[in-house]
């Protein structure tokens, strides 16, 4: 094995690992305030992890950047979604108070 393909097998194994820990955070967790914050670091850490070795395996050229654009979409809109997701949790459920401290 060349050194790039050994690098390119520990970033993506690492984003393998950070996808496990958190969809294990995301099963175990109660709430969706608590839930969407483990799946946050599904979107962030683990696809970082495993486009970059992605990048580091294939080279650099055409195919690279188009995985970077991915990436950098996936980042712009991940957010968004998340904090969607999150005001109408808060703005829907009447028993906000019981689960965490959030003023309206």
């Amino acid at each position: 094995m060349m050194m790039r393909e050994i690098l390119a097998a520990i970033f993506i194994g690492l984003g393998i690992l950070c996808c496990g820990i958190a969809m294990f955070g995301v099963y175990r967790m109660d709430y969706v305030l608590t839930r969407i914050h483990a799946a946050a670091i599904i979107d962030t850490l683990g696809t970082l992890l495993i486009f970059a070795g992605m990048i580091i395996l294939r080279g650099f050229g055409w195919a690279s950047a188009k995985i970077v654009l991915i990436l950098v979409f996936q980042w712009l809109t991940s957010p968004v979604s998340t904090h969607r997701i999150g005001r109408v949790e808060v703005m829907t459920n009447p028993n906000l108070d019981k689960h965490c401290e959030v003023k309206r």
